[in-house]
């Protein structure tokens, strides 16, 4: 059978989703924690991959298991909650069908990179990036109207990422008013690796007046990598929402 299990977790003490070698990540230690509860090893497959520092409010797995007939699933969620660590939190476990596929039956994901201005918060120093200024956010939201549609988008994507083409349809991208400062909200049917960092490290530029939002379209249109601005750092960015047809996900 075919599980899907959503999933949150503080991305700072991990190197990313992925499993690697010899290193610690957030994939490795749910693989670990459901081989311990299941009595069998497994290994789940994410929705996509998250970076070295990055969080998610809303990640998705699946894994394929046999249970027992005495196992319930929310038997099955409290034990896993009780063996994971404190920084991933399980949300969710419900049956899926067999062919449904946690990254590849996924149609939208939405990210949010949270900025803190203008007063530091000592308690969010992982969880968002502090600017001594507040940005000009209506220049950057200008900027970042340009991307919805489709667009190809090298010039935000991280170096030799390995993706096969750089096409993605881009639904929502504004920045947005939060407690202590701004949330940044862009929901895609993909994203290319890197891209969200790059984007808003880009409309940082804008907001500090070292580009103009027709710059920023012009640079989204010349597809050069080198013209983008520096990636945000990883700790104000969040994979917030993943999003599956009705008959794969169930409200």
């Amino acid at each position: 059978m075919r599980y899907f299990l959503h999933l949150a977790y503080d991305g700072t003490q991990y190197h990313g989703w992925q499993v690697q070698p010899h290193t610690l990540t957030v994939q490795a230690e749910v693989d670990r924690c459901l081989s311990q509860v299941l009595r069998q090893p497994i290994h789940c497959l994410g929705s996509g991959r998250t970076d070295t520092g990055v969080h998610a409010s809303h990640q998705v797995a699946h894994f394929d298991a046999d249970l027992p007939e005495t196992l319930t699933l929310d038997l099955l969620l409290y034990r896993l909650r009780r063996a994971l660590p404190p920084d991933i939190g399980a949300l969710r476990l419900h049956p899926v069908a067999a062919d449904a596929h946690a990254r590849f039956s996924a149609e939208e994901r939405t990210y949010d990179y949270f900025v803190a201005t203008p007063t530091p918060d000592p308690f969010r120093r992982d969880q968002a990036l502090y600017l001594d200024r507040t940005p000009d956010v209506a220049a950057m939201n200008e900027a970042a109207a340009s991307m919805i549609g489709q667009f190809d988008f090298t010039s935000f994507s991280k170096v030799k990422g390995g993706e096969n083409h750089y096409v993605c349809y881009c639904y929502e991208a504004a920045w947005h008013p939060a407690p202590g400062g701004l949330v940044f909200r862009i929901r895609a049917n993909r994203f290319v690796r890197g891209m969200v960092r790059l984007v808003v490290g880009t409309l940082l530029d804008v907001g500090r007046g070292r580009m103009t939002p027709r710059q920023f379209q012009e640079l989204l249109w010349a597809q050069r990598r080198v013209d983008a601005g520096s990636a945000a750092p990883a700790r104000g960015l969040f994979l917030s929402k993943v999003a599956y047809p009705r008959d794969v996900v169930p409200e």
